[in-house]
């Protein structure tokens, strides 16, 4: 994945991109020594330091013997951190650790459950709880994560969230009436606020039926990044022509979209039903 936001500098994918740097400079090697010592082209060393490239096992491996690292801070343990935070899928960690902190303007879909940064601590519980081979350590695990995430959400200059739900969200049943009431009346309480705006899509709409995506604004002109779903993991890419055809996915569903006045009585009504 070939994404260049601003990238958090406490991330371990940062950690090792300056390291790597640093340690090549000290050692008065170019780019393409290096290159020829990791067996990949000097653009793949270049994206490694710049941290819009993935390292694989086997650059922090070769990395470690050509520099001599060790210990706490050699390049096989910053790999690990990379693919293994805690909470988040490995490959979800990008989005969550380096792009949804950056955000300016996140536009989402979704056609099955209410979007991740508006989810209630109860209504994520059920939903990780019904994972298929799960066990309760890594439920708390996955809660947690997804409450850290939506601290992006009180800082002082939060993202501006767009964001759209198919109208059977309101009436699928997670984790029982007493969670769907304290859900829905989650969603009122979020619309209150300026950089919050939910709209519910007609269920006759089938623009959406093919997933759940997002779509990320960044600052400083960097391109929007895209994460959409499957089933065994996400998509994320910045590559142009997958970025507008979901671009074109998420403005064929807003013709689809209640207003917003309407979508808010459609939340309050659905939310009185699971009283």
């Amino acid at each position: 994945m070939d994404v260049v936001p601003s990238l958090n500098p406490d991330s371990p994918r940062v950690r090792f991109s300056a390291e790597m740097r640093r340690l090549r400079e000290a050692a008065e090697l170019s780019q393409a020594a290096v290159a020829a010592r990791l067996g990949c082209t000097q653009t793949q060393v270049s994206r490694l330091e710049k941290a819009t490239r993935t390292p694989s096992r086997s650059d922090a491996e070769r990395l470690d013997l050509l520099f001599g690292t060790s210990g706490g801070g050699s390049f096989a343990q910053l790999h690990e951190r990379i693919v293994s935070q805690p909470g988040n899928p490995p490959w979800f960690r990008n989005w969550a650790e380096e792009i949804e902190p950056t955000l300016l303007v996140l536009r989402s879909w979704d056609p099955l459950l209410v979007p991740g940064l508006l989810q209630t601590e109860a209504y994520a519980r059920h939903i990780f709880s019904h994972g298929p081979r799960i066990k309760p350590d890594e439920v708390d695990e996955r809660v947690e994560a997804r409450m850290r995430r939506q601290r992006i959400l009180d800082r002082e200059d939060p993202p501006l969230l767009l964001m759209l739900v198919d109208e059977g969200v309101l009436q699928r049943r997670i984790g029982g009436a007493e969670v769907m009431h304290e859900q829905l009346g989650h969603l009122l309480e979020m619309t209150h606020r300026p950089d919050v705006f939910l709209q519910v899509v007609d269920p006759e709409c089938v623009a959406g039926l093919a997933g759940a995506f997002m779509i990320a604004e960044l600052p400083n002109g960097q391109p929007d990044v895209v994460s959409s779903d499957s089933p065994a993991q996400a998509y994320i890419t910045t590559e142009r022509d997958t970025v507008a055809s979901i671009w074109h996915r998420y403005e064929a569903l807003r013709i689809w979209a209640y207003p917003e006045r309407i979508s808010l009585q459609k939340i309050e009504e659905a939310r009185r039903r699971w009283t």
